[in-house]
Order: C-alpha cells, then structure tokens, then sequence
C-alpha cells in the first residue's frame, strides 16, 4: 500500500510542478513593489489562465493529503 501512495505522490508532484510552470508571469514582483507592469496590476483571470490556477490549487491539497497519508499508512 506504502508504494501506491508513493507512486501518487510522484504523479502529483509532477502534474503540480507541470501546472505551476504552465501559469503566465506577465506581471512579476516588480509590479507589486511599483515597477511597470506593462499595463494593469491586477486582471481577472479567464479561461486557461483559471483552470491552472485552480488545478495547482486542488493539485497542491491532494499533495499534501498523500504526504500526510504516507506516514499513516502502514506496509
């Protein structure tokens, strides 16, 4: 049971890390801090740029939950 949890945990990860670098970086730190941004600071996100956002979200929780799970779970 140990190695199914550790297989999902590698699943997880990857898909999460793919999610994460898939996500636009228009606006970056410096707009935060009051470089130029290149136009607005803040937009509302739409179609693909929400489904990341959301799937890192839950992705995120699920690797959490497994790596948690993984010290429950016995051999």
């Amino acid at each position: 049971m140990r190695n199914i949890v550790k297989l999902l945990i590698v699943v997880v990860g990857f898909a999460l890390v793919t999610s994460i670098l898939l996500q636009n970086k228009s606006g970056g730190l410096g707009a935060v801090f009051g470089g130029s941004s290149g136009g607005e600071t803040y937009r509302s996100k739409r179609g693909l740029e929400r489904f990341l956002q959301n799937s890192s979200i839950i992705l995120a929780v699920i690797f959490a939950l497994l790596s948690l799970a993984f010290f429950v779970v016995e051999d």
